[in-house]
């Protein structure tokens, strides 16, 4: 069934975000945005096409995200993530005097908050039974 939902479908969609996240920047200097600020760097052709790939990419996770959880979910979401962040930090389990750290979680979680804005609409269908508009019986 091609419009079946499995969590390897999850899975796939969260590669692909934390390979567009972790792509556009991370505390490494192995990322779009470490290696345009990097010296000696000219903005040339590869520069640009690598930027519009991560640009397109941004805008089909990020209107999939808002138009499938609205506003609301959206800032839900990131308020769940920053809980967790929260709570990772009052167990002891992460300290805020280690910014490289608390960036590669808030990228995961950024990643996991694009996955499942990404996979909404086949959750909330699992969970309630309702389908979205754009559903297409065949």
């Amino acid at each position: 069934m091609a419009n079946s939902f499995t969590p390897g479908s999850f899975l796939l969609r969260w590669l692909f975000a934390a390979v567009l996240v972790f792509g556009t920047y991370n505390p490494t200097d192995y990322s779009y945005v470490s290696w345009v600020l990097a010296d000696g760097t000219n903005f040339g052709p590869i520069v640009a096409i690598v930027g519009l790939v991560l640009l397109i990419g941004w805008i089909i996770y990020v209107r999939a995200t808002f138009l499938s959880m609205g506003w609301l979910g959206v800032i839900l979401g990131a308020a769940l993530f920053g809980c967790v962040i929260w709570l990772f930090v009052d167990l002891g389990w992460m300290t805020l005097d280690s910014p490289g750290a608390l960036a590669w979680v808030a990228l995961v979680l950024v990643s996991l908050l694009l996955a499942v804005g990404m996979s909404w609409s086949h959750i909330r269908k699992r969970l309630t039974g309702q389908i979205d508009v754009d559903d297409v019986e065949d």
